[in-house]
């Protein structure tokens, strides 16, 4: 799925949450939010915090990957996202 807003983000969340047969406040549970923090989220906060947004990905066993359109084409590249992180623990 394609997500472009936060509202597609929250509705991936929810689908998945449901999947699990998860109720909201087994996944707030999980990530150690509260359950309208969940509510939020499933309904598209555009505010969210990152590192909230990517635990509660985590939990749901969501995992994200990034392509990258070029301008002078219709083709896509599709960066290693694991040696880009890797690159950045090493500089640190």
């Amino acid at each position: 799925m394609l997500i472009r807003t936060p509202t597609d983000l929250g509705a991936v969340i929810r689908e998945r949450r449901k999947q699990l047969n998860l109720d909201q406040a087994g996944l707030a549970k999980r990530i150690g939010v509260s359950r309208q923090w969940v509510i939020g989220i499933e309904q598209g906060r555009a505010r969210a915090e990152l590192g909230l947004v990517l635990r509660t990905l985590d939990a749901l066993g969501i995992r994200l990957r990034s392509t990258i359109l070029t301008s002078t084409s219709k083709t896509s590249i599709t960066p290693d996202i694991d040696a880009i992180v890797a690159s950045a623990k090493k500089a640190r």
